[in-house]
This record gives structure tokens, sequence and C-alpha cells, in this order.
């Protein structure tokens, strides 16, 4: 999809069920809910929330190693349930949700049915207190088969499934982020999709150094952009990266 086709497609969501109504008329906040790929070093988070416009803001409160249920266990989820009721009368209030990547693993004691389950109670939950949930499917992984270098292992795919699923269980949106990554990597290519890769030696293919946490910030706030236009004005707009990110180019 060219840069402009998407921007388009955006564009074309005022008249197919995301009209600028759908905001209020309050700035908005966003506070993010996830695991390590979202999370403050090695996340997508802050590149989410530092284009930012006064008087919209936002608070990272992912946590490494966090699977939806030790997420809830440690108290992190009833931080966000606290930013959300401290907040919601005066900010438009968001909630990425963006698990997967622990909650798959066959230590996390957390079966794929129960991780959907998880994800329709955090859902419900952000509506009950008068937010929005944006279910947020999770960041692919930058690894790719010998001699497949555009041809990532979607590690994902089930994860991605059982959000979408959670996301229509509850009439929540979803932002696309595994679809949208994995298209991506697999366009620049393995060398390329390499230069996000954190940590000096760029073999961590899991989490994101200081200028990956910027790129894919940028394809989430584009998503989220595209399923409520009315949020662009809160973000400081970069074409250049957008551009590259939507037209498949190494940004």
């Amino acid at each position: 999809m060219s840069c402009l086709t998407f921007w388009i497609a955006a564009s074309a969501t005022l008249a197919i069920g995301h009209p600028v109504a759908d905001c209020s008329s309050k700035p908005a906040a966003f506070f993010l809910a996830g695991d390590s790929t979202t999370a403050i070093d090695g996340g997508w988070g802050n590149g989410l929330l530092a284009p930012l416009k006064s008087p919209a803001w936002g608070a990272n409160i992912g946590k490494s190693g966090a699977t939806t249920a030790s997420y809830s266990a440690g108290g992190y989820w009833a931080n966000v349930t606290k930013h959300l009721r401290d907040n919601v009368d005066k900010y438009d209030s968001y909630v990425t949700i963006s698990f997967g990547h622990n909650d798959q693993k066959s230590t996390s004691g957390v079966t794929l049915e129960e991780f959907q389950a998880n994800l329709v109670r955090f859902a419900n939950e952000v509506k009950s207190l008068g937010g929005t949930p944006l279910l947020t499917t999770s960041l692919t992984r930058r690894v790719f088969p010998s001699d497949q270098d555009h041809n990532a292992t979607d590690s994902l795919h089930d994860q991605r499934l059982a959000a979408i699923a959670a996301a229509k269980a509850t009439g929540s949106t979803v932002i696309d982020l595994n679809k949208a990554s994995l298209k991506y990597i697999n366009a620049i290519g393995k060398e390329a999709a390499q230069e996000y890769n954190y940590g000096d030696d760029k073999k961590d293919t899991t989490h994101l150094n200081p200028h990956g946490e910027v790129v894919f910030g940028r394809m989430v706030a584009d998503l989220i952009i595209r399923e409520k236009p009315c949020l662009e004005k809160y973000f400081t707009p970069n074409k250049t990266l957008s551009d590259a990110i939507w037209n498949n180019q190494p940004a």
C-alpha cells in the first residue's frame, strides 16, 4: 500500500464508521498496557507518546516479561485503571492493550483461550470506566528463516487472531500492529529489519533499539489515526517517516 493509498483509506473512514464526532471535545490521553514490546526501553510505547502535542499526553505502563495474567496479578492493570479513573472526566482516554509475546510461552500458564478471555476482560473494564480500548496486536518478531530474507516467521499468528476476536466480542477497535509490522519487515527484508534490533550486537529480534522505538511508535500512531482520524491533531506529523513506512522503505 502506498502512503497515498494509506491516507486515502484513512480519510475514507470518515464516511464508513469512524466520523470525527467519534472523538470527544476533551483532549486525548493514552495509557499503554502491555509487555516489553510496549514498555520503556525496548518497546514501541515511548515512540507513540513522544510526538503527542499538548494538551494530549500519555503514560507507558508496559511491563517487561508480563503476561495478561501476571500483569493483573502484579498490580499493573490496577495502575492502568487508576489512570483512567483519575483522568477520564478531563481527557478522552484511550488504552492500548498489547500482549502475547509472553502469554504464548509454554511456561506462561496462560492458554490461548485464557489469553483471549483476559483481553476481553481488560477491554470491558476500560469501557466500564469510560475509556476506549484499543486492542493492539503484537509487534512481530524480526526472525527470518535461513535463505528467506523477505519471509519472516509469523510466530504470533494465533495471538493476533485472539486479540481480533476479543475486539469483536467487546465492540472494540483493533490496531493491527502485528499485520502491519510483519508486512513491513518482509518488504524491507532481513538486513534492513535487523537495524531495529535491541542491543549493541543487534541480536535481540524481539525488542527495539531507540530508532526502532521511533519507527514502530510512528507505525502505531498512524494506525490509530487511521481508525480514529479525529485524533490526528494530537500527533506531531513526521511525513518522511510515515512515507517510508507505508511505501515499504527502510526508515
